[in-house]
């Protein structure tokens, strides 16, 4: 009887100056992208309200509610729905929205409740307040089990007088940030760990396009640990689109600095060839910064003196968005974006393989590039970028 349309909010875009009409096209690419498998739908915007209007009845909404919640630059969606804008109708349309909304909650008793106008359109004959009173004091007359609460309601219907009128009970939280591809690219490290799929999540909704690179060192790590790196990938993916991901062979270089190298230093060498090689993978693909996991004194490799060593290493920026952090407050984010699980699955990645007993957290930058030349890094590290295989997960 009415059309079922989702409203897409958005945050941050809506600041912009004379460039917002190119965040606002980035996003709805973004958006029919996302929804692309959901059936046909027209996808327009206006005073910062994106519309997904469905174009027949087989269009799976529920489906394309899910999907747009993980889409960076939207900030919250709701179902609503879609009538013309004429007092009648509105009351009429309230009237089945509010119907529907009591049946799945069970039609309790004593449900409080208000009404909230919204008035975009101008010329409207009713203020805002007239339309919310008009229609709330109809609903508190006719329905036994409703009570009138402003403050703190149990549901709240919204009502939005735009060229057509939109009626809803739901809002339900996005991401927000930034459209992806608005903001470059750059190439993730990504380990099995918690936290380098936290960090491309994160500089992921500040608008950047991702690559990945890992580093695989079998038989010391197995394929359970690869496979667990690509769905890692994928499960990132669901947010960033899809990401091509480059598993580096990575065993010779670390049995090279095994054996060759002071056992107190291997792990930041190691770090400062991972680094090389990255900056490979990033100019292939176009990325101009490079992005880690790393926090400020997490492990040794990531104190301040060893992460300047394997800055040094590099010739393009290191953009670290979890460096202030502390891990319960990354283990929330990996729990809320559904990465914690397969992190925690006991698959141990290369890092953890060739660990040192007793790495030093203190290195200067002129021993570890003394020790760097005991092994022939720039050989190996080309064989490795030789031998890399490139998968794409999405």
């Amino acid at each position: 009887m009415y059309r079922k349309v989702i409203i897409a909010r958005i945050g941050e875009i809506a600041l912009k100056g004379l460039n917002r009409s190119k965040f606002e096209q980035r996003l709805a690419r973004n958006m029919r992208q996302a929804t692309s498998d959901c059936g046909p739908a027209n996808i327009r915007w206006s005073q910062s309200r994106f519309y997904v209007e469905p174009e027949n009845d087989s269009y799976n909404i529920e489906l394309a509610m899910k999907r747009l919640t993980k889409v960076f630059g939207i900030v919250s969606i709701s179902l609503a729905y879609e009538i013309e804008s004429e007092f009648d109708k509105i009351k009429e349309l309230s009237y089945f929205v509010m119907n529907n909304k009591l049946e799945a909650m069970g039609n309790p008793k004593n449900v409080r409740f208000k009404v909230e106008t919204k008035r975009g359109l101008k010329s409207f004959p009713m203020q805002s307040l007239q339309v919310s009173s008009e229609i709330g004091g109809s609903l508190d007359d006719d329905y036994e089990c409703l009570i009138v609460d402003v403050h703190n309601p149990d549901i709240t219907l919204f009502i939005e007088l735009r060229e057509n009128t939109y009626v809803y009970t739901d809002i339900v939280k996005a991401c927000g940030g930034m459209p992806v591809g608005s903001n470059g690219k750059a190439c993730l490290l990504l380990s099995g760990g918690i936290d380098s799929p936290v960090a491309g999540y994160m500089i992921g909704k500040r608008g950047v396009n991702l690559c990945a690179v890992h580093f695989y060192s079998y038989p010391y790590t197995s394929e359970r640990a690869k496979e667990k790196v690509i769905e890692l990938a994928k499960l990132v993916a669901k947010y960033t689109g899809t990401i091509k991901l480059a598993v580096v062979p990575f065993t010779d270089i670390q049995l090279a600095i095994d054996e060759n190298c002071r056992s107190e230093l291997s792990t930041v060498i190691m770090r400062r060839s991972m680094m090389r090689i990255a900056c490979r993978v990033a100019r292939i693909n176009g990325c101009s910064a490079i992005i880690t996991g790393e926090a400020v004194g997490q492990v040794a490799s990531q104190t301040m003196q060893a992460i300047y060593c394997t800055n040094e290493a590099c010739d393009m920026p290191v953009y670290r968005p979890l460096i202030g952090m502390d891990k319960m407050e990354v283990v929330a984010i990996a729990q809320d974006i559904g990465t914690f699980e397969t992190s925690i699955l006991p698959y141990e990645d290369c890092c953890t393989v060739f660990t040192p007993k007793h790495p030093k957290t203190k290195p200067s930058l002129k021993e570890v590039v003394e020790e760097e030349e005991k092994y022939n890094y720039k050989e190996l590290e080309n064989i490795a970028v030789e031998n890399i295989e490139v998968i794409s997960c999405s």
